[in-house]
């Protein structure tokens, strides 16, 4: 019975120390969800081992005696839900750990993922806006074909009519002057090649003829080591191929129709949409500009004039770069006696409208009847013309008649008018690069104005 006091005694020092740490504990969390805690608080603050407030000398000893007698696993299981950490030993003050919090599911996500994921989603957007324009384009492909084309043919008889303005003509007269002369000059071009094909024909299927002949010859003359026998066999191969096609050469031929209809609505849209643009461009323009949004409208304003010199630039240097082609190749074939000099010379001139491409074709064609017709060593000579006429436009005549306001990179020529080629035929590969060039030059001047270099001025008004 007389260990009976000491152990009561004991008891209640336990308990007074677990009450002193429960409060302690509700203390360090309610702190700990106000914010930082102030070091001299913290000082002032007992410690988790350390003597109640409350606690009397006389409880003291007896406390002590049951923390060194009591191990820490023997510790009440109420104590060890309530303390997230073991008890230190009575006396000594344990190092404050804040209870860790789970962190923020975004911050977790390393910078360059966040990164990738921001840019991600946007260019899944601007995909798809392409995807949905390039579909209504495909759906009316004519009437959009029709409009670029009266773009070009405006930038290129616009300065006509701004001349016969200014001599005191009134606008609807100079445009239609203009309009008239222009196109009466398209068609007559149009049917002199026709015309020349026409009256040539017989003439270049018999010079055909023999060209080929002489190409046989030659191939079993040649190094080559070609025989009479493989000769036969690919030209038999070629019957073949054309009666096996006999039915899809029908069908192109009953399709030729629907190409001819499409094709002379096309132009009539085109003739429509060019003498608007001639004589109401001003208020077409200022209309346009209601249309986007007031935020981005000084922008706008001030790109659609630079983006119309560059177009107006790219028209007429493709003209006058087309016409010396043209005339100097022309001449070239002429003086070698290739027959249709002047129908080549035009084919020349029109396919100069397509970049890199239309000259290698064009060029080609000329070297193939002159090879068919003359010989190789005509078609060697012609060769010659095509490649000097070539170079000399490549370096000489484009930088100097284009200059810097529309110059494109090769290879961005290429990728867009082979792009434009897929898409829509060859009206997409002539339009291909002046679109190129503008889209680069207004590009140019909104990142120039965001950056502060130059201020929205003038107006594409006085110019369409």
């Amino acid at each position: 019975m007389s260990r009976v006091p000491g152990l009561l005694g004991r008891l209640g020092a336990g308990l007074t120390e677990m009450g002193a740490r429960l409060d302690e504990r509700r203390a360090e969390v309610e702190r700990e969800s106000q914010g930082p805690a102030d070091p001299v608080a913290a000082e002032a603050a007992p410690s988790v081992g350390g003597r109640p407030p409350q606690a009397s000398a006389s409880e003291a000893p007896a406390s002590e005696a049951r923390a060194s007698e009591t191990p820490l696993s023997d510790a009440p299981a109420s104590e060890a839900s309530v303390s997230d950490r073991p008890s230190a030993p009575a006396g000594h003050a344990p190092a404050a750990t804040p209870t860790a919090a789970l962190p923020d599911p975004a911050a977790a996500v390393p910078w360059g993922v966040r990164v990738a994921a921001e840019a991600g989603w946007r260019l899944l957007v601007l995909a798809g806006t392409v995807w949905v324009l390039m579909r209504v384009i495909s759906a009316v492909q004519l009437v959009v074909l029709a409009f670029v084309a009266a773009l070009l043919i405006t930038a290129l008889l616009h300065p006509a009519v701004a001349r016969l303005t200014k001599w005191g003509f009134p606008r609807g007269l100079a445009t239609a002057l203009t309009a008239i002369l222009g196109f009466v000059v398209m068609g007559l071009v149009g049917w002199f090649v026709v015309w020349q094909v026409m009256e040539n024909i017989d003439n270049l299927s018999d010079q055909v003829q023999d060209g080929i002949d002489e190409l046989r010859k030659w191939l079993l003359n040649s190094p080559f080591h070609v025989t009479d026998k493989q000769i036969n066999d690919i030209a038999k191969n070629l019957r073949e191929a054309i009666g096996a096609n006999t039915d899809q050469i029908t069908s192109t031929g009953l399709e030729g129709v629907t190409v001819i209809v499409e094709a002379l609505t096309g132009i009539l849209l085109t003739m429509f949409s060019t003498l608007f643009l001639l004589y109401d461009g001003k208020r077409i323009w200022q209309w346009t500009l209601k249309l986007v949004p007031a935020a981005a409208r000084p922008g706008v304003a001030g790109a659609g004039p630079r983006a119309w010199r560059t177009l107006t630039a790219y028209v007429r240097g493709t003209v006058i770069v087309a016409m010396i082609d043209a005339i100097f190749i022309g001449l070239g074939i002429y003086f070698l006696d290739v027959p249709m000099a002047v129908p080549l010379a035009v084919f020349i001139f029109l396919f100069s409208f397509i970049p890199l491409v239309g000259a290698v074709a064009s060029g080609a064609l000329a070297v193939v009847v002159a090879l068919v017709t003359q010989g190789v060593f005509t078609a060697v000579m012609t060769l010659a013309v095509v490649l000097a006429v070539q170079q000399i436009e490549g370096h000489i005549l484009q930088p100097f008649i284009l200059g810097r306001a529309v110059r494109v990179h090769p290879l961005a020529v290429v990728l867009s008018v082979a792009a434009g080629g897929m898409i829509a035929g060859i009206g997409g590969a002539v339009v291909a690069v002046p679109l190129v060039a503008v889209t680069n030059t207004v590009v140019g001047y909104l990142r120039a104005r965001q950056s502060g270099g130059v201020g929205a001025s003038g107006d594409l008004a006085e110019r369409v």
